[in-house]
């Protein structure tokens, strides 16, 4: 039985709790950290058995398993600890990863796994696959809600309205490394591609801010030796924060089943 932490009770976090308060084979809710204790612990009343809340340090001793679904900016809290401690991780800020890639060097040293769940993307197995030969480049465009960006850093430091966009704008065109930076809450898709394909500085990204667009829609096109393909993904957003895909928390789902599941689809 592996025991599951969860950093973060949002959009993410908390759907990710339910499931395993409902029951995943080989897994158990061993605990969950959030910045407001309180109102995390109401949130948690509805379970059949709620986990204790507790800081980041103490999360990361009782579990095993450690998911992080909290904002970037304090991505490097939990996930040092969790390497460190040889723990399995999964993050879901990936933009950030970007930022301290030396903790993948660290885990082959600790024991520790990172794992990345899909997200809000399709066609990781066939990005990797095409990577064991050689990827000519990879493209990604990003349609988004203007409200969906509003508040990144690169929109407010270009000084970007969101709520007077009436037209399709594109807002950011660069590589996948300056995309996490400029974008911490929405690209984390664009960094998850760059990891499994060519890197982060060949991997190309577009923002556009669309009001023509109601979900977080995502075109990647790859170009190499052994093939050649296109993917679009239109995600619905949550209500509570519409930087987050309603497919995402699924994700982590089906990433934590498995861990454990006898029987897997795909690499």
């Amino acid at each position: 039985m592996l025991k599951v932490g969860i950093a973060g009770l949002g959009a993410i976090g908390l759907p990710v709790c339910r499931a395993l308060d409902s029951g995943i084979t080989g897994l158990a809710l061993a605990a969950v950290s959030a910045r407001d204790r309180a109102r995390a612990s109401e949130k948690l009343a509805e379970l059949k058995a709620p986990p204790p809340v507790v800081g980041l340090d103490e999360l990361v001793e009782r579990s095993d398993v450690v998911v992080e679904s909290i904002p970037a900016a304090s991505f490097i809290d939990i996930a040092r600890p969790a390497v460190e401690r040889g723990r399995i991780f999964l993050p879901l800020s990936v933009g950030a990863l970007l930022k301290y890639e030396d903790l993948i060097a660290r885990a082959g040293e600790t024991g520790a796994r990172i794992i990345v769940p899909t997200g809000a993307l399709i066609g990781l197995d066939a990005v990797r696959a095409a990577a064991e030969g050689h990827i000519e480049s990879v493209t990604m465009v990003t349609r988004k809600p203007p409200r969906g960006l509003k508040g990144a850093p690169h929109i407010e430091a270009n000084g970007f309205d969101m709520d007077a966009v009436g037209e399709p704008t594109r807002v950011f065109e660069g590589n996948a490394r300056e995309a996490a930076a400029g974008f911490p809450a929405n690209i984390n898709v664009g960094a998850a591609l760059s990891l499994a394909g060519i890197g982060p500085e060949r991997t190309r990204i577009e923002i556009w801010a669309d009001p023509t667009v109601t979900r977080n829609t995502h075109l990647i096109q790859v170009e190499a030796d052994t093939t050649r393909f296109e993917m679009t993904i239109a995600g619905i957003p949550t209500e509570e924060n519409p930087a987050t895909g309603k497919l995402t928390p699924l994700s982590v789902i089906a990433t934590l089943r498995a861990l454990t599941a006898p029987f897997k689809v795909g690499t």
